[in-house]
């Protein structure tokens, strides 16, 4: 790959985008001789016109669109911009892995020494042309820039929304969202128990002021005409007769299946509106929320905002890390959120102002709060970025008894076709590959450790794919003439490396039976 003179990618068909040039073009005539040369009115030939027309920039911009990289750097261009630079003022060409609703998208970054990131339009895979295409590609622009350049990584770093250089730009969104419905929802609360208020202490309508007070309950006689029910979550109808006092009035599922046509009902005005109706069977009253049912929503908005805020935080603390590398679960902020949903919810349905009423509410108050602020910290430290290594030293002696380990070799091998492998084995009859975490050594693959020398030991990188969890290490093993990676818990890669170092030193003396 390191003669490879330039690399150029450019739209695969080339008669389709101009195709959709001329339906876009196509449209904007119709549109202009609909409008401007006959002076009609806009109709479904306009509409036409106007649905062609963007099509048309969708051509142009897949004609016009071209990556070009040679000796000289790389450039790129599109229907509005053009970039390039020479191979001196890049720093890297890596990958960025977006998910995708039915697969994954992969695109081409260029990271300039100066900081900035580029996205070249072009490759994007998977292609037609299968994902070999796209890797293909990916490793001439890398091969160019080996040749004329300085890469700062020697390895394809692979951006996923696990690595420390994943841009977080819509976590943060989401959190000022979030903060925003919480701020809207305590706003509201003071309302909402005003009007709850209001509707449990109105009295009765005096007949002189009964037009005039709209904040006395009115009684009204009624027949149910007919009612509608619906089956989904939308409203159901209750219809009066004559379309007295209203034609229709909107009520709950339930509350429209306990009345039939020609049931004579009570209804109750407040306000303006019909809050009540009362049959001889069946009763039908407007649900007013309280107070607390809108700040415990408030409390959801902002316990919603601190999940998404850790993630914010998480990427803040990787920063210094490699951009591939993965950072750690955010699952223990997530247990301290629920921790602190346990007493902060029902707290706030009892205390909608958040100020407690008694000795009791204090302590409740105090201990919960200690109680989130101790799972916050224990959070803190479970998700703080280890080095790779042994987390607890497994100082578990080798013996001839076989034991099972969750571990998995990242790339398939003759003692590991096609990934099967989930687990190795380690026992008196030497290391091997299963898929499956036993008892018995059935379908097991013995692992040659002979010919096997470890590189390095390192944390997961977003090209080691999703099957490895974020907690797990990975050991880059020689061989023979190719690297492989094999991932597994730190403790268990490392009784795995001491157990493939044991039985290569024990080989020579008790040859290969002896594994």
């Amino acid at each position: 790959m390191s003669s490879v003179p330039e690399v150029t990618c450019r739209t695969r068909s080339k008669r389709l985008p101009w195709f959709f040039v001329a339906a876009g073009a196509a449209g904007f005539l119709l549109v202009v001789a609909r409008l401007v040369i006959t002076g009609g009115p806009p109709d479904r030939w306009v509409l036409i016109g106007l649905l062609l027309m963007p099509l048309g920039f969708g051509g142009a911009y897949a004609a016009v669109v071209r990556v070009h990289a040679d000796a000289d750097g790389l450039s790129y261009r599109t229907l509005l911009r053009r970039r390039g630079a020479r191979w001196e003022d890049i720093a890297d060409v890596r990958v960025n892995l977006q998910r995708g609703r039915h697969s994954d998208i992969h695109r081409v970054e260029v990271v300039t020494r100066g900081g900035a990131v580029w996205r070249l339009p072009l490759p994007v895979g998977p292609s037609s042309e299968g994902p070999e295409a796209f890797d293909g590609t990916v490793e001439e622009l890398r091969a160019l820039h080996r040749r004329h350049g300085t890469p700062e990584s020697d390895h394809l770093v692979v951006i996923t929304d696990r690595t420390a250089g994943r841009r977080g730009g819509l976590p943060a969104v989401v959190c000022a969202l979030f903060l925003a419905g919480a701020a809207l929802a305590a706003w509201f609360v003071p309302v909402v128990a005003e009007t709850r208020l209001a509707w449990t202490s109105a009295a009765p309508c005096a007949a002189e002021s009964a037009a005039h007070d709209r904040d006395c309950l009115t009684t009204l006689s009624s027949v149910i005409a007919r009612t509608e029910v619906k089956k989904g979550k939308g409203n159901s109808y209750l219809y009066f007769a004559g379309g007295r006092p209203i034609d229709r009035l909107a009520v709950s599922r339930e509350g429209a299946r306990g009345f039939e046509a020609g049931d004579r009902v009570r209804l109750t005005v407040w306000r303006g509106e019909v809050r009540e109706v009362v049959g001889e069977e069946h009763a039908w009253r407007e649900h007013f929320p309280g107070a607390g049912e809108v700040t415990v929503l408030a409390a959801l908005c902002v316990l919603a905002a601190g999940m998404t805020g850790t993630v914010i935080v998480q990427r803040r603390r990787g920063r210094r890390l490699p951009a591939d590398e993965v950072m750690p679960s955010s699952a223990p902020f997530a247990g301290a959120a629920v921790g602190t949903a346990v007493w902060a919810l029902p707290y706030c349905y009892q205390h909608p102002t958040l100020v407690p009423d008694t000795p009791g509410d204090v302590v409740w108050a105090g201990l919960g709060s200690l109680a989130s602020l101790a799972l916050v910290l224990w959070a803190w430290r479970a998700t703080r970025v280890r080095p790779p290594g042994p987390g607890t030293p497994d100082s578990t002696p080798l013996d001839d008894e076989d034991v099972f380990l969750p571990a998995r070799f990242l790339e398939s091998t003759d003692y590991n076709p096609n990934g099967f492998g989930t687990h190795i084995v380690l026992g008196a009859d030497g290391p091997a590959v299963t898929p499956h975490p036993g008892p018995g050594r059935f379908a097991a693959r013995p692992i040659p450790v002979e010919r096997l020398v470890v590189r390095t030991v390192r944390r997961p990188r977003g090209g080691d794919g999703d099957t490895v969890p974020k907690s797990w290490d990975v050991a880059e093993l020689d061989d023979g003439d190719r690297v492989i990676r094999l991932a597994a818990a730190p403790a268990h890669l490392g009784r795995i490396l001491r157990a493939f170092t044991a039985t290569d030193e024990a080989a020579p003396a008790g040859g290969p039976g002896a594994r």
